[in-house]
């Protein structure tokens, strides 16, 4: 495998901690714009975040062109406090939120930097769109910008409809999977975001702390051009009594929701992972004694959902929560070895579809493969079970094979050759997709070129070798 297509961005969904470049750069509120300015000049920056003077937390920013705008021009005073100048309504991320959701602020909120804090909400340092893009830029600012002013349901689902045209351009013309995955998500986080705008506007939601999730693929960061809905919804009462009739409450704003996405593109789940199912619209109490039940039984049934459920992040709302659920999660499974051995045995059950005679065992009557359970779902489910077992925040496949990898010790050049094959079978995927040439996610290893086809087989190695290290961690 080659590495000259590797994704060098941040992992998707790794902490903002990781990207701070330096110490945080701030200025208290009757502090001169001189003295602010001989500051960035100082440090080299463009920009300083006017910070209270008893918990440091961020209540302004003050940038070079604010001050030649708002007093140089005007010939205002120098010598004036920088608290009058500068611009309030910070947008800011904990430490703990992913690149993902930086970028998602950044798009949303029309930014260049961002402002992050601590768990205490001081200020800790200012990421930028070159540090969460490096080299890349967030293609289709128009579609961005189409998104944040379709006021109605169909300007909205005309905005999806180019995303997913402007998505099918991008794999004709070759684009990295992992490139064109977080790209959709970018933009369809945009979507959801607004569909939960719209339909926040129809309803009095209660006052209480909550948050939209995201599930399976979308909360890996890994749809395709061919998905649907799998969503939830969690709340945290004042009291045990409130649960229920605030469930009722959000109930019909979840199902909004869910009808506007089905207008815009996204289909109704059919297994109803939704939070418009009262079964998907729970307390963080419930949640956690949902995700205890299935680890504590481990049968089938909870296995499955384990694959569905465990791979879950924020999309609107306090993403707080869906920050301490993942983490009381990853406390929960990281010293349950019985439950991953059983998750182990369960991901080992299907195999990479080679054979010993021929180079691929393909369906008798079809004559196709299924790159989506044969193929990344190996990947997928693999990474799954490091993640819980390592506490390995990210939620995105590739980022935690690259985790796992560097804590295991496993050599770089295996780890780069694991989500090289991972990217590849996504691209065939995206590309069969594009093209509607069959059914979603199968392939006629005869329509790919000799080079395509031993790519495939050595993707389809990668996957067996990381199968091979499941079985000896878990000695199945």
């Amino acid at each position: 495998m080659t590495s000259s297509g590797m994704d060098t961005r941040p992992f998707a969904t790794a902490g903002l901690g990781g990207l701070l470049r330096r110490p945080p750069v701030g200025a208290l509120p009757d502090v001169t714009v001189r003295d602010a300015l001989r500051r960035m000049m100082a440090e080299r920056v463009g920009s300083v975040v006017v910070i209270d003077d008893q918990a440091a937390r961020p209540l302004g920013v003050l940038t070079q062109r604010d001050v030649i705008e708002r007093v140089v021009l005007p010939g205002g005073d120098l010598e004036e406090a920088v608290v009058g100048v500068m611009t309030g309504g910070v947008v800011s991320l904990p430490l703990a939120a992913s690149a993902h959701q930086a970028r998602l602020s950044l798009a949303r909120h029309d930014l260049r930097h961002l402002v992050v804090v601590d768990a205490d909400g001081a200020f800790a340092g200012v990421v930028s769109r070159g540090d969460l893009y490096a080299s890349r830029s967030l293609d289709g600012e128009d579609l961005v910008e189409a998104i944040h002013a379709a006021g109605t349901i169909d300007a909205l689902a005309a905005a999806a409809r180019r995303i997913r045209e402007a998505a099918g351009r991008m794999v004709e013309e070759g684009a990295s999977a992992g490139h064109v995955c977080e790209w959709i998500a970018i933009l369809n986080d945009l979507v959801v975001l607004s569909a939960v705008d719209l339909a926040e506007a129809e309803f009095d939601l209660p006052l209480v702390p909550w948050c939209w999730l995201a599930f399976g693929s979308e909360g890996r960061l890994e749809q395709t051009l061919d998905t649907d809905q799998d969503n939830g919804l969690v709340f945290v009462p004042e009291t045990e009594a409130d649960t229920e009739p605030l469930r009722q409450r959000f109930l019909p704003f979840a199902r909004r929701v869910n009808a506007l996405l089905d207008a815009c593109g996204f289909p109704l789940c059919k297994g109803e992972v939704m939070a418009g199912n009262p079964r998907w619209c729970l307390s963080m109490t419930e949640w956690r004694g949902q995700f205890a039940g299935w680890i504590s039984s481990a049968m089938p049934d909870d296995l499955l959902n384990a694959t569905i459920f465990f791979d879950f992040r924020a999309v609107a709302g306090d993403v707080g929560l869906a920050a301490s659920l993942q983490r009381w999660l990853l406390a929960s499974t990281g010293d349950n070895a019985l439950f991953l051995r059983f998750m182990a045995d369960n991901a080992l059950r299907g195999g990479p579809p080679l054979g010993r005679i021929r180079d691929f065992v393909v369906d008798k009557e079809s004559g196709l493969l299924d790159l989506k359970r044969d193929g990344s779902r190996i990947f997928v489910d693999a990474a799954r079970i490091l993640a819980l077992a390592l506490g390995i925040s990210d939620t995105a496949t590739a980022g935690r094979l690259q985790a796992a990898g560097s804590l295991l010790g496993w050599p770089r050049r295996e780890v780069d050759a694991c989500v090289e094959a991972f990217d590849f079978i996504q691209q065939l995927r995206l590309r069969g997709q594009q093209e509607k040439a069959g059914p979603p996610n199968r392939i006629a290893p005869a329509a790919l070129n000799e080079l395509e086809r031993a790519f495939l087989k050595e993707s389809f190695r990668q996957a067996r070798k990381l199968q091979h290290r499941l079985q000896l961690r878990y000695q199945l």
